[in-house]
């Protein structure tokens, strides 16, 4: 019999051996490049108890795919054993993401009278790395990151032993013969301290103010005390992260309670094996530092992943701020001498470890929107684990991604893999981890493309390197478009929907800047059937950090309206202003965008709490935090017709967030009534869409649908005048879904192409 699907790296083999000698069956079991091949003889019916065992009984990081039975001569084996691994080239598998200790690792890890008592590197067969340390398939030590370590005696008995939960556990290792951590102090001659000491020294460090930076599963950390507001400035500073939140890392859930309030459809995320960064709404009266996540009302919390984390949380006894270990902009540090050439400047001290770092890893991120997980950031815990496209693509193909948030997807038939986070092509550092994991990917999945798909902005970075690859051919997906059928792709529609693709900047389709779009779309083609009025963006992308040119351009539509959007130039340098004043006049610089994520900047510098923004999306994300989950009813927000498309007009809407401003009222309720009224224009333009094209399904994706309070308005607006709504689950609606949905459109262009 052969099993496809996530199971190899997950303890699947040693389970059919275990479910073997259960049943008193002879065979053997083995890798290969495509699935695990198993063959076992004896009476009828303990092989079919083996068989449902192998459906119900899995190992929890197991997913089976296929199962297929077929009848071979009896062979008589007296025995049942697992046999070396056998390469298939031309197959291609899943390969299992990195997941967090076990509960039966960490038992160990804190029992005194065990052999790995505070180990920071204890894993089996269900838990730890396994993405990250993986070279190639088919997945034995020898082809990871593990195979410069040599297992011990101890380490080889539960190695070879069927009834240890480590037999053939590829990672097994012990303080004997596994890597090593140790801590160094830069400046500090002869100060290295190794194993216990080296971690009780970090702990040390951070209780005293220190930054260190801590070699994890897929790249660097930098932390510090999370209550300490002093060390949590310096880092920002160093870091140079200006005002961008902070993630937090604590040891248990309790610990998470003390932090924000974490809802029942919280908790589970926090104590999953993914592990992932789980944005809570915070608790006023928590100990953590202003500067963790200033003018937000919510927090991103981890619980520890990695024994190496379980151990200096236990000995800090303290939320820690666990970032990424990078520069602002650059890729996470994944080696030690990368962390000490980029990372000097910022760390006081180096948590350091010897088991290399195949794949970086950057921690995912996820909130949770009427009970149910949506995604911000998808990497560790879930990453690469593949997707399906509805239509199959008839060659191999890569899809390259957006420029901001970028991953990329590598396409065989119906499945997609689609990277991990790779982050903003906007340096040559970031170029080299897209194109290192490209290559990873290629390897891994054995997939040689045919196609690149690219988005249309011929400025793009992503856009260079597809036309860079020599592939035969370079397809083209526009950017709101690939965000709609990303949803579509991911529910396995093919149908025509409505669209709305919500977001800040994407390259459209006439040459100006889209990003309030409400298509008419179908996999391969699209009509744009709503949008948001044009108004110019002075200094183009110089605008998205500065929110008072955006209220500028709309009020160059509207001149009369001086008054209404004086809060948005209050204290704005005049010649500035002047300069970008002439900058509309005169067409210079000045791009004309249908941007809702430029329309939140726009509302948040009249209403007066934003005008200049130190990252993406922090006009916006101030916005929400204000609203809260406060009742409020909608602003006018007149809706026109202009060449068969429904057109919102925001000025009325901003001059009624101005006006109501001068008359003193509280801003928290204005920010919930523009809320309010973005989601009662979106449900309008979208029923509108619906009724002249007689569709019925409405997909939601862009980023500003990571905004909770508008999806699930939104959502549940749509739903109530009886269209069904589909909204990214597997994916984040952000940037990071984009690769997947060009993906899913240049296979079904292709796969119509070629049955035409």
């Amino acid at each position: 019999m052969s099993v496809t699907g996530v199971v190899q790296g997950v303890g699947f083999r040693p389970f059919v051996h275990r479910l073997a000698l259960r049943y008193r069956l002879g065979g053997w079991v083995r890798n290969e490049a495509g699935e695990v091949r198993i063959e076992v003889e004896g009476p009828s019916t303990d092989v079919q108890a083996f068989v449902n065992a192998l459906r119900t009984e899995a190992p929890p990081l197991t997913q089976i795919d296929a199962l297929e039975i077929t009848r071979t001569s009896v062979k008589h084996w007296t025995e049942f054993r697992i046999v070396p691994s056998e390469d298939q080239p031309d197959r291609r598998q899943p390969v299992s993401p990195d997941v967090a200790l076990c509960a039966a690792c960490e038992r160990e890890l804190f029992d005194p009278a065990n052999r790995r008592h505070r180990y920071p590197f204890v894993t089996c067969t269900d838990c730890g790395p396994r993405f990250t340390v993986i070279e190639a398939i088919p997945y034995d030590r020898a082809r990871t990151s593990m195979r410069v370590f040599q297992q011990c005696a101890e380490c080889l008995r539960e190695y070879d032993e069927p009834a240890d939960r480590r037999y053939h556990s590829e990672s097994n290792s012990c303080p004997v013969c596994g890597p090593k951590v140790w801590l160094e102090i830069p400046g500090t001659e002869g100060a290295v301290e190794e194993g216990q000491a080296a971690i009780e020294g970090a702990a040390h460090a951070l209780g005293t103010g220190r930054i260190v930076a801590i070699r994890g599963l897929g790249g660097f950390h930098l932390a510090v005390d999370a209550t300490d507001e002093a060390p949590v400035v310096r880092l920002r500073e160093r870091k140079g992260r200006e005002a961008k939140p902070l993630a937090i890392m604590v040891r248990t859930v309790d610990d998470a309670l003390r932090l924000g309030t974490v809802r029942a459809s919280e908790e589970p995320l926090l104590t999953s094996r993914e592990r992932p960064i789980v944005v809570i709404k915070r608790r006023r009266s928590s100990r953590l530092a202003p500067s963790v996540a200033p003018g937000l009302d919510s927090v991103g919390v981890m619980t520890a992943y990695t024994p190496l984390h379980q151990i200096l949380l236990d000995l800090v006894q303290r939320p820690l701020v666990m970032t990424s270990g990078n520069v602002s902009e650059e890729p996470i540090a994944t080696s030690n001498s990368d962390a000490r050439a980029r990372l000097g400047d910022i760390a006081d001290a180096f948590l350091l470890h010897d088991r290399e770092i195949v794949a970086r890893y950057d921690d995912s991120v996820v909130r949770v929107v009427d009970d149910v997980p949506l995604f911000l950031r998808r990497a560790r815990g879930y990453a690469p684990l593949p997707l399906e496209i509805p239509i199959a693509a008839p060659v191999p193909l890569v899809a390259v991604g957006p420029h901001l948030k970028n991953t990329f997807t590598v396409v065989h038939g119906n499945t997609a893999y689609v990277s991990q986070h790779i982050g903003d092509l906007e340096n040559l550092e970031t170029l080299a981890h897209f194109q290192e994991s490209l290559a990873l990917f290629r390897r891994l999945f054995r997939i040689e493309p045919r196609v690149a798909v690219r988005d249309l902005h011929p400025g793009y970075l992503s856009t260079r390197v597809a036309d860079e690859l020599g592939l035969g051919q370079v397809m083209s997906v526009q950017h709101h478009h690939a965000h709609v059928t990303a949803v579509m792709a991911e529910h396995g529609r093919t149908e025509r929907v409505v669209g709305v693709a919500y977001d800040g900047t994407g390259y459209g389709q006439d040459g100006a800047v889209w990003g309030a779009e409400t298509l008419a779309a179908d996999l391969c083609t699209y009509e744009r059937a709503g949008q948001l009025r044009y108004a110019p963006l002075p200094g183009g992308d110089l605008a998205v950090r500065r929110p008072w040119r955006v209220a500028l351009g709309y009020l160059s539509l509207e001149p009369s309206e001086r008054e209404a959007f004086a809060a948005a130039f209050d204290g704005v340098d005049e010649a500035e202003r002047a300069l970008a004043e002439q900058q509309i006049a005169r067409g210079l610089n000045a791009p004309l965008a249908s941007s809702m994520g430029r329309l939140f900047d726009a509302a948040a510098a009249v209403l007066g709490t934003r005008q200049v923004a130190y990252y993406e999306g922090q006009a916006a994300m101030e916005l929400e935090a204000l609203a809260g989950e406060r009742n409020a009813d909608p602003f006018p927000f007149p809706l026109d017709e202009e060449d068969g498309a429904v057109v919102m007009n925001p000025i009325p809407l901003l001059v009624a967030l101005g006006e109501r401003r001068r008359a003193g009222d509280d801003v928290r309720d204005l920010a919930a009534r523009f809320h309010e009224s973005i989601a009662a224009a979106t449900i309008e333009v979208a029923r509108r869409v619906a009724d002249g094209t007689g569709l019925s399904t409405v997909a939601l994706g862009g980023g500003v649908f990571q905004n909770a309070r508008l999806l699930a308005a939104v959502q549940r607006g749509l739903e109530e005048s009886i269209l069904e709504v589909l909204v990214p689950r597997r994916l984040s609606p952000n940037d990071g879904s984009i690769s997947y949905g060009q993906a899913a459109s240049a296979a079904a262009l292709l796969a119509r192409e070629g049955s035409s």
